[in-house]
């Protein structure tokens, strides 16, 4: 089967208090404007998007973004260029009603001087999207989410394999979804130490300067042994489930792995910005295919 999926973001990141004292209308953060990058730490980033009300975002090279969830997540509304274009399936877990609703009032207020009514239509519409996303869209209910899916309600430990080990949204952030909820018992290998929090890394030469999807989990949340026998554990199916956390970018112990489970019980995940078209051959074959653009 092929599922949609898209990023989440860690709950942790959503903000517990919307300031009610914002200083813009528009934030000053514009994507495809480098000169507009001018964060170096992760709070002021974060406080750019809480004193604002509304925050340019788009389509990059896929629809789905991250900077859409920060956006969110610090209190403030996405005005979500040409969304309106976005394919069915595609963010078909992100709340596109309430962006196109966010979009309108973006339209409608932007040239006009904000009163209490105004800006208490946008606390409501800024309300809501943070009650969606506490719902929907942290990574834990993502991992819920597949999990849901796949019917596999009962799992009780997780082999999470990844080719690279370099930053990819998709393959990140569910895993720290997937450590959320299992812990140590969700094993990913090899390990991805930017999700682990280790104080002689560097964080900021990470891609997006790390903001958001590294430094989150307690190294407790891993038992670094498990890479000794990952190939024996695998014959003896020590896992309810193996997830490969990107396809696209090598599957290791594949054949192993291929051999010895169910094919109901392989996760493939893609999230690739452009998609090339292998999930309906691996839907062809049985597996279960989450994907990010459709």
């Amino acid at each position: 089967m092929i599922f949609p999926i898209t990023f989440s973001i860690p709950e942790a990141k959503i903000i517990e208090v919307i300031s009610r004292r914002k200083k813009k209308f528009l934030s000053n953060l514009i994507p495809g404007k480098p000169e507009t990058y001018i964060y170096n730490t992760e709070q002021k980033y974060n406080n750019e998007y809480q004193q604002s009300f509304f925050a340019v975002t788009m389509k990059k090279a896929g629809w789905d973004c991250l900077r859409h969830y920060e956006i969110i997540a610090n209190g403030c509304i996405p005005y979500f260029i040409d969304i309106e274009s976005c394919p069915e399936n595609t963010l078909k877990l992100f709340p596109k009603d309430l962006i196109k609703k966010g979009n309108k009032i973006y339209l409608k207020y932007k040239d006009k001087k904000l009163d209490s009514t105004k800006t208490s239509i946008c606390f409501g519409l800024i309300d809501k999207l943070i009650k969606y996303m506490r719902e929907h869209l942290t990574t834990k209910k993502m991992a819920e989410y597949i999990l849901n899916k796949v019917n596999k309600k009962d799992v009780k430990s997780i082999l999470f394999l990844s080719g690279i080990t370099e930053p990819d949204y998709l393959r990140c952030l569910t895993l720290h979804g997937f450590k959320e909820i299992f812990g140590s018992n969700c094993h990913d290998h090899p390990q991805i130490k930017h999700l682990y929090k280790m104080d002689n890394y560097d964080y900021s030469k990470l891609y997006g300067k790390g903001f958001t999807y590294t430094n989150l989990l307690d190294l407790e949340k891993r038992n670094d042994v498990l890479d000794l026998t990952v190939e024996e554990d695998i014959k003896n199916k020590k896992y309810d489930i193996i997830i490969y956390g990107n396809y696209h970018r090598g599957m290791p112990y594949f054949e192993l792995v291929d051999k010895t489970y169910d094919k109901e019980n392989i996760i493939l995940l893609c999230g690739e910005d452009i998609h090339k078209c292998e999930s309906n051959t691996w839907d062809k074959k049985g597996y279960n295919v989450f994907v990010r653009e459709m």
